[in-house]
C-alpha cells in the first residue's frame, strides 16, 4: 500500500484517470521528450558515480552476463511459444518488445529502492542499456527467415502453376542498419555517455552535479509519471479485440521472464537490489525504443498488438505492483536490505 502513496505513483495514476475521463490535460511533446533526456542522465550520472566508488567486481561482471543472457533467451522462448498462437510476424514483434526493456519501469524501480533504503549497484543501468538491442536484432532474424521462406513457398508455388502466396513482406531488412540504429540510439548513447563522465568525474562530480541529478530527480519523475499515464489512457482503447490468450501473456509472461531473473541472481549470489533491478529488467517491456524500430524493420505486424500489450497492461501492473512485489520477494529470498 505504501507505493501507492508515493508521489510519483500517485501522479502516474491521477494521468490515468484524466485520460480515461477524457480531460484535455496534455504535456507538450518537447517537455515529455525532456523529461525522458534528463531521467536518463541523471540515471547514467547516478550509475557512474557509483561505479567510480565501487570498481569493477565479480558480482558487476556476473550481473551484466545474466541480463545479456536474459536478453538473448526472453525473445527466443517468447517467439517459440507465441508463433503457435498468433501470425508468426507478431509473434517475433511481441517477443522482440518483451526481450527489451523499459527504462522508465526501471527508473522507477531505482526510485523505489532509494526511497526504502535498499542497496544496488550503479552498474545496474549498464546493465539496462546492454538489454535493450538483443532482442531486436533477434527479431529481425526470425522476420527475414520468415521472407525468406515466404518467398521460396511462392516460386515454387509459381513453379508448380499454383496461386502465389506472395512475399510476406518484401527484402529483407539488412541487420547493419539495424544494429547501427540501436547502438547509436540517442537515449542510449545519453544513458553511457552520463555514465562516463559519472566514472571520470567521481566525487567531485558528484557533489557538483547533485543538486541538478539527485535533488531535482523525484519531482522530474513525477511530472514524465504523470505524462506516462496519460499515454496509457490513451492506449487502453487499443486493447479492445485482442486476443484474451495475448491479454493474458501480457500480465503473465514478465512474472514467468522475473521469475527466470530471480533464480539467476539466486545462482550467483545478487544483492537483493540488484536481483530486484534485475527482475526488473527482465520483467518490463519496451514501449518506445523497440516499436519505434518494428514499424519499419518488421512492417508486417500489427503495431496495436505489442504496443497496446507492453503500454497499456505491462507497464502499469510493473508500475503499480511489479516493482514493490519484485523487491519484496528479492529481499525475502536473498536478504540485505
Amino acid at each position: 500500500m505504501h507505493n501507492f502513496l508515493d508521489p510519483a505513483i500517485l501522479f502516474f495514476a491521477f494521468g490515468i484517470l484524466a485520460g480515461c475521463i477524457k480531460s484535455n490535460l496534455e504535456i507538450p511533446q518537447p517537455i515529455s521528450r525532456f523529461l525522458s533526456l534528463y531521467l536518463l542522465m541523471a540515471l547514467g550520472l547516478k550509475g557512474g558515480f557509483a561505479l567510480a566508488k565501487s570498481g569493477l567486481t565479480t558480482e558487476i561482471a556476473a550481473s551484466l552476463a545474466c541480463a545479456i543472457l536474459l536478453a538473448v533467451l526472453i525473445p527466443m522462448l517468447a517467439y517459440q511459444l507465441l508463433k503457435r498462437r498468433v501470425p508468426a510476424f507478431d509473434a517475433a514483434a511481441v517477443a522482440a518488445t518483451y526481450g527489451s526493456v523499459s527504462a522508465v519501469t526501471f527508473i522507477t524501480a531505482s526510485q523505489y529502492l532509494d526511497t526504502h533504503g535498499i542497496a544496488y549497484g550503479g552498474h545496474m543501468a549498464a546493465a539496462m542499456a546492454l538489454m535493450e538491442s538483443p532482442a531486436i536484432v533477434i527479431a529481425v532474424v526470425l522476420a527475414n527467415t520468415l521472407r525468406r521462406q515466404a518467398a521460396g513457398a511462392s516460386v515454387l508455388a509459381s513453379a508448380n502453376g499454383t496461386a502465389q502466396l506472395g512475399n510476406a513482406g518484401g527484402p529483407p531488412v539488412g541487420l547493419g542498419k539495424i544494429l547501427h540504429e540501436s547502438f547509436t540510439d540517442g537515449t542510449q548513447l545519453l544513458l553511457l555517455g552520463a555514465m562516463a563522465v559519472g566514472l571520470l568525474t567521481g566525487e567531485a562530480g558528484k557533489a557538483a552535479m547533485a543538486p541538478f541529478s539527485i535533488d531535482l530527480f523525484k519531482g522530474m519523475l513525477a511530472f514524465f509519471l504523470l505524462d506516462m499515464g496519460l499515454l496509457t489512457a490513451r492506449n487502453l482503447g487499443k486493447l479492445r479485440g485482442q486476443s484474451a490468450w495475448l491479454l493474458a501473456y501480457a500480465a503473465c509472461a514478465p512474472v514467468v521472464h522475473a521469475s527466470l531473473a530471480l533464480g539467476l541472481s539466486m545462482l550467483f549470489g545478487f544483492s537483493a537490489g540488484n536481483a530486484t533491478l534485475l527482475m526488473v529488467l527482465a520483467g518490463s517491456a519496451s514501449y518506445i525504443a523497440v516499436p519505434a524500430v518494428l514499424r519499419y524493420s518488421i512492417p508486417e505486424a500489427n503495431p496495436s498488438v505489442y504496443f497496446s500489450m507492453s503500454l497499456g497492461i505491462t507497464f502499469p501492473l510493473n508500475i503499480l505492483v511489479g516493482i514493490p512485489a519484485y523487491a519484496w520477494i528479492a529481499t525475502t529470498v536473498l536478504g540485505g536490505m
